[in-house]
């Protein structure tokens, strides 16, 4: 039923607040603080000496502390504000000093030697420039798209025609990406490796890189991509890939210090007129400090192609490479793509049908049949070695997996040991005269290479079984 409650004020504050006709309250900054509230604004409620009190129930000594104390809450927050924005602009300053600043040209004068200069030192594009040379970035200049950016056909104004790679997105990332293409290309220089010409500034309103035009597709395009029905590409030219991207990536390995690609993939492979390699896309690669056995980082790359070993314990080392490498030589044999989710579940990832294949010994069912080894034996032997060689880069223990310089020599033998005489006859004439050309004693019989012998018993198995396994 409830019951009534009546409470009096005391002789404490609230009854002098009461006796001067206010109400009690409390202070909503400070609750400990006993506030006194006049009605209706009308007149001071002097309960006790400097409590007086509107209606709207805040003090003037409440408003003065409530202030005091936001001020100084604002300020401090502001302080820590300017503090974090200055360490994020010197951590930016800091990554993109490096960056030539120079006048937006394309002519490099300061150097004489425009060969050497553009390897050094790249020109400095600027952004109407390239927007002109591609035609505005027009759909139909549109190369192709890929995980960072896209790639446009353009011509500059002195005649050539480039590759304009415009970054997606400008923030830190794509800076960092776009810095390390940069940093990383203007440092090689090497036949299969595609040429940087140029970037744009850092002060640029877009991050954009040029390289040289490479005019005839990816491997991709020619094995499973939209130019594999037009053309085939015969074994023999899939060798000579095969061997410019391995020497292509043994260079990387060798240099001081070494870099790993870390993106190794048909789609990162370009070809030329003649179809020659052309090895690009280093937005992913990696500087290996000196003496390190390997870098600690995230796994990155596209899924077919890393390293497992890579993948399971963040470990980067020029052996990531390597595998992808293998995978890639798979795609050579076979025309068929690294990754494929139409593909029954245990072959999805090009590598797994490759070792069922190989090991069940039904390697036929792989190879291209395009490539006639069912009628061309010297091509039956080369194709299984291949694939032999292609399964020690797929090696997950790392110890097992030979190095890019094994891989490249192993390639060599196997290209010169699939050669008629008439075509060794020419190749030893050619070599003759580069050596009378530059006074070279003759090579001496024990100097030629030994084939390259693996510990495992898969390659065993199939240099027992020659190629026959086909």
């Amino acid at each position: 039923m409830g019951f009534d409650l009546t409470w009096r004020a005391g002789k404490e504050w609230c009854k002098g607040c009461l006796d001067a006709g206010g109400l009690c309250g409390y202070n909503s900054i400070n609750a400990s603080q006993p506030t006194c509230f006049c009605p209706n604004n009308t007149g001071n409620c002097p309960y006790e000496k400097g409590m007086i009190e509107t209606s709207e129930g805040i003090s003037h000594n409440g408003l003065i502390i409530g202030l005091g104390t936001a001020g100084g809450l604002s300020f401090v927050l502001l302080c820590s504000l300017c503090v974090l924005l200055y360490c994020r602009w010197r951590r930016r300053r800091n990554s993109i000093s490096k960056l030539p600043d120079r006048s937006n040209s394309s002519v490099m004068s300061s150097i004489s030697d425009p060969e050497l200069s553009s390897i050094l030192y790249p020109s400095i594009f600027s952004y109407d420039e390239l927007y002109t040379a591609t035609n505005g970035f027009d759909a139909s200049q549109e190369l192709g798209e890929g995980g960072f950016g896209s790639v446009y056909k353009g011509e500059l104004k002195d005649g050539r025609v480039v590759a304009v790679k415009r970054l997606f997105e400008n923030n830190y990332r794509r800076l960092e990406q776009f810095m390390n293409e940069v940093k990383i290309l203007s440092l090689l220089c090497h036949p299969n490796l595609v040429r940087l010409y140029g970037c744009t500034s850092r002060r640029s309103r877009e991050l954009l890189l040029v390289y040289e035009f490479v005019p005839n597709g990816t491997i991709a395009d020619h094995l499973h991509g939209p130019l594999s029905s037009e053309t085939v590409l015969p074994w023999h030219t899939r060798m000579r890939i095969a061997i410019e991207t391995a020497d292509a990536l043994h260079y990387l390995h060798s240099t001081e210090p070494p870099i790993i690609h870390r993106d190794v993939k048909t789609n990162n492979i370009l070809l030329d007129k003649g179809f020659h390699v052309k090895v690009a896309d280093f937005g992913l690669s990696r500087l290996v400090p000196v003496d390190a056995t390997h870098v600690s980082t995230a796994p990155q790359g596209t899924p077919g192609y890393v390293d497992p070993e890579y993948h399971r314990c963040f470990q980067l080392t020029d052996r990531s490479d390597v595998y992808s490498f293998g995978v890639v030589l798979l795609e050579l044999i076979s025309s068929k793509p690294a990754l494929d989710v139409t593909r029954e579940r245990s072959e999805v990832m090009l590598a797994n049908m490759a070792m069922n294949k190989i090991h069940s010994r039904n390697l036929h069912e792989l190879v291209d049949p395009r490539l006639g080894h069912h009628s061309d034996c010297r091509i039956n032997g080369m194709i299984t070695q291949v694939a032999a060689l292609a399964l020690q880069c797929l090696q997950q223990d790392r110890e097992m997996s030979p190095r890019m310089t094994e891989v490249l020599e192993t390639l060599k033998e196997i290209e010169r040991g699939g050669r008629s005489n008439e075509e060794k006859e020419e190749d030893e004439e050619e070599k003759e005269e580069g050596r009378l050309l530059k006074r070279i004693p003759p090579y001496s019989p024990n100097s030629v290479t030994d084939p390259w012998a693996s510990t495992s018993s898969t390659m065993s198995s199939f240099r027992e079984s020659g190629p026959t396994v086909i």
